[in-house]
């Protein structure tokens, strides 16, 4: 993984590879070679419509899935379990075409969970994402929440 999250370009490559993600048609479009930020975009396709004709939900929820965690890992390295620990969307609108989700991780953020997590302890932060159109009116909101800790010394 160390490889991996050296390499942001890899990484992207392969999230856009992945079988759960290229199926549906989600793409990362950017991602910052610190991993502050990245664009997550869904593209309307006859295999990816729900009965309405619109954005499948399970795509919107998809897309959003690994890329908090993903970039934590990245930033937080090897010393550090990261996983989904709970995540809930609200529909707002129907998605007609292409949407898109700007994810942001701010240093503050990052060093707000290194304090939480110093000690070893469990930390549950939270993230919301919004997915929006392309006229950037908000069609989802997804919140998720981490399960953060640092690794005991003898289990690195």
């Amino acid at each position: 993984m160390r490889l991996i999250f050296s390499r942001p370009w890899l990484l992207r490559r392969l999230l856009n590879g992945w079988p759960p993600f290229w199926g549906a048609g989600i793409r990362i479009e950017r991602l910052s070679t610190d991993y502050s930020y990245c664009r997550v975009g869904l593209v309307l396709r006859w295999w990816n419509k729900n009965a309405n004709r619109t954005q499948y939900g399970g795509s919107l929820f998809s897309m959003t899935d690994p890329v908090y965690a993903m970039m934590l890992m990245a930033v937080l390295g090897q010393d550090y379990h990261v996983w989904d620990r709970a995540a809930k969307i609200t529909f707002l609108k129907p998605g007609r075409g292409r949407v898109y989700a700007d994810v942001h991780l701010s240093r503050e953020r990052v060093d707000e969970i290194l304090r939480a997590t110093e000690q070893g302890e469990k930390y549950f932060p939270h993230f919301r994402i919004n997915i929006l159109d392309e006229r950037g009116e908000l069609i989802a909101e997804v919140e998720r929440t981490l399960y953060v800790r640092k690794k005991r010394a003898n289990k690195r």
